[in-house]
């Protein structure tokens, strides 16, 4: 089967991978190139297969006050006058609680470990180099309050078969030690020892590479512009360079992804939460941090990537600016020296910014659409990286079914 696959970032590379491998003859389309500088260019690096509550919450909801107004919060939230954002918030509100909370995780967890057993395959064929470590996870909670959330979301998860250990603040320390200089600014943390580091980047690339030794084509700096049905099929991606014509089309567009869905007679509950990243230089002569580290507190995300050191942290919701604030840089900087004193070099930061493609209950949309050879694979959120390969498999599955008229 001919297969165009629209969106060349981490969950389309690994679509392409995957329905290469199974025989289909795919087109890759791209306005960029692969993970060009858009959401999977320079995440946080994490694999969070077990850590996956969604961003809608209990928690987050009581502290939507301080997120509101607060000038320098890790969370934005800023008003837009879009319909899309009032009614996407509307949703979000309605998916704080904890129930749809709990089936979010649920939901999550079990995408998140096929795509730890689709990864794990992958990389034991060889084919795969992308700074990919097995380091750990280490979740810092700054008070007991917290602390006793995540006790509940770790119990939770249990369930599902999730290793995880609470750890109060001197056997945090002992499982990071560079973290001694910070233990003052946290209760204690959750362990989980089988987390994982890669970089998304490299990641996407080594997924094209091995595509195309398959015989996957790559078209780039041709933007979909839209989606052509013709006899309720979906017949040709449109680009400025002309048609794509093909039997199957997948839609993994990331926040551009909604607009192509329209097309199709979809409406996406998909809106950017927006981040940031720095990529620093660590000191020769300081002993590395060894785990990946995620700072409740501050939203962020601290991971040994190949040499140097990802921060990637803040979650708005504030449009589709890409802009990346100096004061923004600022903030993440500082909090690297608060936490990790004399470590980094700040020189050559790399600041970053990219727009993650979110649903309210943070569940991503794979599925297919209501044309029957035109697949969804959108709205993975923060957690793009992590699901990417289990989504390919999603969608391997769904095109070696019969198409059915889904409207």
């Amino acid at each position: 089967m001919k297969v165009c696959v629209i969106g060349a970032g981490v969950i389309g590379c690994a679509t392409a991978y995957t329905l290469q491998k199974a025989g289909h003859e795919v087109t890759v389309v791209d306005a960029a190139s692969a993970a060009g500088t858009e959401t999977s260019f320079a995440n946080g690096g994490q694999l969070s297969y077990s850590y996956v509550e969604p961003f809608a919450s209990p928690s987050t909801f009581f502290s939507l006050p301080r997120y509101l107004f607060g000038a320098s919060s890790p969370v934005r939230f800023r008003l837009q006058a879009d319909t899309r954002q009032w009614l996407w918030g509307a949703r979000f509100l309605w998916a704080c609680r904890r129930k749809r909370t709990l089936a979010g995780t649920n939901a999550l967890l079990a995408l998140a470990q096929e795509s730890r057993a689709a990864l794990e395959s992958w990389m034991n064929e060889g084919e795969l180099a992308f700074n990919f470590a097995r380091n750990g996870k280490l979740v810092l909670c700054p008070d007991a309050r917290v602390l006793a959330s995540q006790a509940a979301q770790v119990a939770a998860q249990a369930h599902a078969g999730v290793r995880q250990e609470l750890l109060n603040r001197d056997e945090c320390v002992a499982r990071e030690p560079a973290l001694r200089h910070y233990a003052s600014r946290f209760a204690g943390g959750v362990w989980t020892p089988t987390e994982c580091v890669g970089d998304s980047h490299l990641y996407c690339q080594a997924l094209e590479g091995a595509a195309r030794a398959r015989g996957a084509r790559f078209v780039y700096g041709s933007e979909v512009r839209r989606i052509v049905q013709r006899h309720g099929r979906a017949r040709a991606a449109v680009t400025a360079a002309g048609e794509v014509e093909a039997d199957a089309f997948v839609l993994c567009a990331g926040v551009g992804g909604r607009g192509l869905a329209a097309s199709l007679g979809e409406r996406l509950p998909i809106y950017p939460i927006k981040g940031y990243s720095v990529t620093l230089a660590m000191r020769p002569d300081s002993p590395p941090p060894t785990v990946s580290v995620t700072d409740l507190s501050r939203k962020m995300v601290l991971a040994p990537l190949g040499g140097r050191l990802r921060v990637a942290a803040m979650a708005e919701v504030v449009g589709y600016s890409r802009d990346v604030p100096s004061e923004r840089v600022d903030q993440m900087l500082d909090a690297v020296e608060t936490i990790y004193p004399g470590l980094c070099l700040r020189e050559d930061t790399a600041p970053w910014a990219g727009l993650r493609p979110a649903t309210p209950d943070s569940v991503p949309i794979v599925r297919r659409s209501r044309v029957p050879n035109a697949v969804l694979n959108l709205g993975h959120g923060g957690l793009g990286f992590t699901l990417a390969a289990g989504s390919a498999m999603r969608v391997a599955h769904l095109l070696g079914e019969p198409a059915r008229d889904c409207a």
